[in-house]
């Protein structure tokens, strides 16, 4: 490339994107698109969607990917569709059907008993093709390989598990549900639960996730509408700004910040974010006693 070239090139601001993953990509598929589409090779997401999954994937470009790392995803919301009737090797509907039974006529009211009994603080045993290590491997790269995979059950919370509408077919029942958990979750495990407890088996059908974190549809973005308007979500401001606790500070506080040095704690739990009198986020901080460390200086000192 030319130099005359490198100097004509768009400059790409850091901040995030928001995409609205479509189905059959993986996270990286699209990860490897946004850096054609934006002309950057930083880019970086955080958390991961299967391939069959829709929805909420969160991108950082250019400095922002040094964000990512630190962004409170705890919380996660889908709309799923859990087919009864049929167990898979996968639990959802790309696996091989390994038993079927009559699932049509599964009562809603057992169904509602079912849902009910797995929301709250759970044990959950992992998907067999979850990303879980086990012996230092994929647990997924296992199951495929036709090898036994045991996973143990851990903690997850299901703070709401909503039946939205249920629908009949000659042989399956289709629940649409609205499904809110926390970080580590899968939803294919509730579907295979369910199906489980219901004696009929069960599987996942679609899944689409709406929100991670504080980040929704509503800022979401599919990769034509990147195509037609290549613009960021929202810039390094903006994304401090919803993701984390604000805290104003002066110029001489912001000037210490941008050094990497420690200043007066504001007394807030967890990190948060510091913005100057321009309102230009400045650092990720952490209180530690009576002063406040920064974790990531957003903007150096030059």
């Amino acid at each position: 490339m030319s130099e005359q070239s490198r100097k004509q090139r768009p400059t790409v601001p850091p901040g995030l994107l928001v995409v609205d993953k479509p189905a059959g990509m993986t996270s990286h598929d699209v990860v490897s698109r946004v850096r054609r589409i934006m002309g950057t090779r930083r880019v970086g997401h955080a958390g991961t969607l299967d391939p069959m999954a829709t929805g909420v994937l969160v991108l950082g470009l250019e400095r922002a990917t040094k964000l990512l790392g630190h962004l409170a995803l705890d919380t996660k919301a889908y709309l799923a569709t859990i087919r009864l009737g049929a167990s898979t090797t996968t639990d959802d509907a790309e696996g091989e059907i390994i038993a079927e039974r009559d699932g049509a006529q599964v009562d809603e009211a057992a169904i509602r008993s079912g849902i009910e009994e797995l929301t709250g603080e759970l044990q959950q045993v992992p998907s067999a093709v979850s990303a879980i290590k086990v012996n230092g491997r994929r647990a997924y790269e296992l199951a495929r390989n036709g090898e036994t995979v045991e996973l143990d059950a851990r903690p997850v919370t299901v703070s709401r598990f909503d039946l939205l509408s249920v629908r009949r077919t000659e042989s399956t029942t289709e629940l649409d549900v609205l499904v809110e958990c926390s970080s580590g979750t899968y939803v294919r495990a509730l579907a295979r639960d369910l199906g489980a407890a219901l004696d009929v088996g069960g599987h996942l059908g679609e899944l689409r996730r709406t929100r991670v974190g504080p980040f929704g549809l509503a800022k979401a973005r599919t990769l034509e509408q990147l195509e037609e308007a290549p613009e960021l979500s929202m810039d390094l401001d903006e994304a401090v700004q919803t993701a984390f606790p604000r805290r104003n500070v002066d110029t001489t506080t912001a000037r210490a910040l941008s050094h990497g040095q420690q200043v007066p704690a504001a007394d807030v739990d967890g990190t948060y974010g510091m913005f100057d009198p321009a309102g230009k986020a400045v650092a990720l901080v952490k209180d530690q006693g009576r002063k406040a460390k920064p974790v990531l200086v957003i903007v150096p000192a030059n």
